[in-house]
């Protein structure tokens, strides 16, 4: 599931199937109803950044609420604009003089981290000059099963709503490159090994289903066992981000607030954090 959060960051935090192997449940996916003592309301959804062809995700009752929205509210609302993206990320990912990729990771590492290159017909050459948070994202973004194109945040964007974002494609790229090197070295070997596409069809599945249990074992599991990666990549985010959501509903501007899946599970995730400032929060679907 995070791996997904990496894929879509490089292509600038989630993986059912092609239309040959749809959803065999009617589609679901976790949506929160958040509201307070002056009637005050808004919703919490969680996204996945890139699904294969034929996934299916909208529902009659999400629909009706985009209808009732004021304001969407997105991670980073440019995503079409590649160039922004690509420029963000070049001034941060490159240094030179970096050791060989190979080399960055411990020897019992280097065999999976090989096999990722191979995988995604890339030469360790390739990044003589790229840190290593950036050349997980790249290997990452090569090796996904979905498509960024067909993104839940793209399908919501494209509705015309009034648009607020909680990031920008350098202060995502930003958490990255402050990352201490032996984390940067856990993000790698853990993209790395990351690599089932099966186990992310099946993440997808689950989440299309809104089967958060599934969801919250992967995330903490993987690379966010790393204390200080879970707080940069998901647990510091949310906590900055609970701060705008909750200003949003307050003054009234019916929020529907799209991020990561990974975003709103558990008790460091929106929904979470929202119930203990006060507001009510009510599962949907």
């Amino acid at each position: 599931m995070m791996r997904g959060l990496v894929a879509f960051l490089a292509a600038l935090l989630l993986a059912a199937c092609g239309e040959a192997e749809r959803n065999a449940r009617a589609p679901s996916p976790a949506l929160w109803e958040v509201s307070d003592a002056e009637g005050h309301k808004g919703w919490l959804f969680g996204t996945v950044h890139a699904l294969p062809d034929g996934t299916e995700w909208q529902t009659p009752l999400l629909m009706a609420i985009l209808e009732q929205t004021g304001v969407l509210v997105v991670e980073v609302s440019d995503l079409g604009q590649s160039d922004l993206a690509t420029q963000a990320f070049s001034a941060l990912a490159v240094t030179p003089g970096l050791p060989p990729l190979l080399s960055r990771v411990p020897a019992a590492d280097r065999p999976a981290l090989a096999a990722a290159l191979d995988r995604a017909d890339m030469d360790e050459a390739e990044f003589a000059s790229t840190e290593s948070w950036a050349a997980a994202l790249i290997i990452a973004n090569a090796d996904r099963v979905g498509e960024v194109a067909n993104g839940v945040d793209r399908a919501l964007l494209a509705r015309g709503l009034p648009i607020l974002s909680l990031e920008s494609f350098a202060e995502q790229f930003a958490i990255f490159d402050q990352l201490a090197p032996e984390d940067q070295q856990v993000l790698l070997v853990e993209t790395a090994e990351d690599a089932d596409p099966a186990e992310e069809r099946a993440l997808i599945e689950a989440w299309a289903a809104g089967d958060d249990e599934t969801l919250r074992r992967e995330i903490d599991s993987g690379f966010l066992t790393d204390p200080e990666l879970r707080r940069a990549l998901l647990d510091g985010r949310n906590r900055a981000w609970v701060e705008e959501v909750a200003r949003l509903l307050e003054d009234d501007h019916r929020p529907f607030v799209a991020v990561g899946a990974a975003h709103l599970l558990g008790p460091e995730g929106l929904p979470a954090l929202l119930e203990a400032r006060g507001f009510k929060v009510r599962r949907l679907q």
